[in-house]
């Protein structure tokens, strides 16, 4: 007889299928529907998870040419740089879906279970003030400027040890062996990971990491999902371990922050560490690959930055301005509202592109040209804005810094080789592969 509080593996199945069809194959149906009877929205979504970036300028360009927010058939868009950050900033849009209504919530509520992720509360990502408020003015108060750059030294130790171990002779594929395993490993120290406990978390943040994305096939949300159970089971004992032995490092100090003697829960202190390895590994891997590419097909904007080795922090805000990490990030309206003169309705969704806000003509003189010059490259929105600013911004920074500077540094003449793969997630931009060939400086 089945003791009635045991979960029954049947029906945890069947609640993982009704997550993953809302929250995945439902809004994928939708949109491809929406694409076929040409809605730009529903496009966009499609188009994203086989095009470049650079071919989705003409979806960009359109919806900016409609106005400052365009309405399609199931929600709207804009790529707009100041409705993007009108949006972003507004009290009136909120992260999530929390419609109150509906035939869908009774199923959405049934169907959710307490885990971690970066897309379920309590994580930054998602929750609003006034939690959000305290909450982030704790997590803030540890991972500041002056502590990322604080890393900035082993950072290059641990880039330069990574490259010792390539051979200069054999093909490799630099998303494998180098922009995936630099911010991991340097994620594993922010968490105080035990050397021995390294190779597992990095096998969990490479799994995580498509939590961030919209329309995973069955086979991925599994994946994913046990990826984060297994993070979770093993924080518990590792928060345990940090507060009886806190270490050097920003997660231990983050155990033991406190507001007014009041510090982050064990369920705060967990969405933490999944958001800084899921978000913090997704943004600065896809930044790499994605630099790399860039300076394969722009050689002279390399060489330009051997001429002047002072370019490198502008050039990596160029990077993320052309071909940002993250395609678009989404909003509901908590109330019936007006933008750019639409009248936006209460529950509505709007998908903001930062991609689309980064090639804005209005911001960008020649938008679509990929200059390391660039006067104003930092004004880019591949981090969003307002109350949801990526917390790891100055971290992903500095990682693409050092990690792009000691790379080509090391191989300044390095070549991509045929076979580059692009990630087929849609909003995430990135690449799978980057099969290259080096060539030692000297």
């Amino acid at each position: 007889m089945t003791n009635r509080t045991t979960p029954r593996p049947g029906r945890n199945v069947l609640k993982q299928q009704v997550r993953w069809g809302l929250d995945h194959a439902l809004p994928r149906a939708v949109m491809s529907y929406a694409a076929r009877k040409g809605d730009l929205p529903g496009r966009l979504i499609v188009e994203s998870g086989i095009a470049e970036t650079a071919d989705l300028v003409p979806l960009f360009d359109a919806a900016r040419a409609s106005g400052p927010i365009h309405q399609g058939s199931f929600s709207f868009t804009t790529a707009t740089q100041s409705t993007v950050k009108e949006i972003l900033t507004s009290p009136d849009f909120r992260t999530g879906i929390v419609r109150t209504g509906g035939p869908l919530t009774g199923l959405r509520a049934w169907a959710n279970v307490d885990m971690l992720g970066p897309l379920a509360p309590p994580s930054l990502l998602v929750t609003e003030p006034p939690d959000h408020t305290r909450y982030r003015k704790l997590v803030t108060r540890v991972f500041t400027v002056r502590a990322v750059e604080q890393l900035r030294g082993r950072t290059e130790q641990i880039a330069n040890e990574l490259l010792d171990q390539l051979d200069p002779s054999a093909p490799v594929d630099l998303v494998e062996a180098y922009c995936a395993r630099l911010p991991l490993t340097v994620i594993t120290e922010i968490l105080g990971v035990e050397p021995a406990d390294q190779d597992r978390v990095l096998a969990f943040g490479t799994a995580a990491a498509p939590s961030l994305d919209l329309g995973l096939s069955w086979r991925s949300f599994k994946a994913v999902e046990a990826a984060l159970n297994d993070f979770d089971s093993w924080l518990t004992s590792h928060l345990e371990h940090l507060r009886d032995h806190p270490g050097d490092n920003l997660m231990s100090k983050l155990v033991a922050a406190t507001e007014d003697g009041v510090g982050l829960t064990d369920a705060e202190l967990k969405a933490t560490a999944g958001l800084v390895l899921a978000a913090g590994f997704e943004t600065t891997v896809n930044l790499l690959g994605n630099a790399i590419a860039l300076f394969d097909k722009h050689p002279d904007q390399l060489a330009r930055l051997r001429e002047t080795p002072d370019l490198w922090p502008n050039a990596v805000d160029e990077v993320l301005r052309i071909d940002p990490p993250v395609l678009l990030t989404g909003r509901m309206a908590l109330r019936d509202t007006i933008v750019g003169g639409v009248h936006v309705p209460e529950g509505a969704l709007v998908s903001t592109l930062l991609a689309g806000a980064n090639r804005d003509p209005e911001i960008f003189t020649d938008p679509n040209t990929f200059d390391v010059e660039r006067p104003n490259a930092a004004e880019h929105m591949a981090f969003s804005a307002g109350r949801h600013y990526c917390l790891g911004a100055s971290l992903a920074r500095m990682e693409g810094e050092v990690g792009l500077r000691v790379l080509y540094d090391r191989f300044p003449d390095l070549a991509l080789a045929p076979g580059a793969q692009r990630r087929p997630t849609r909003i995430l931009r990135g690449y799978d592969a980057l099969p290259a060939r080096l060539v030692p400086a000297g």
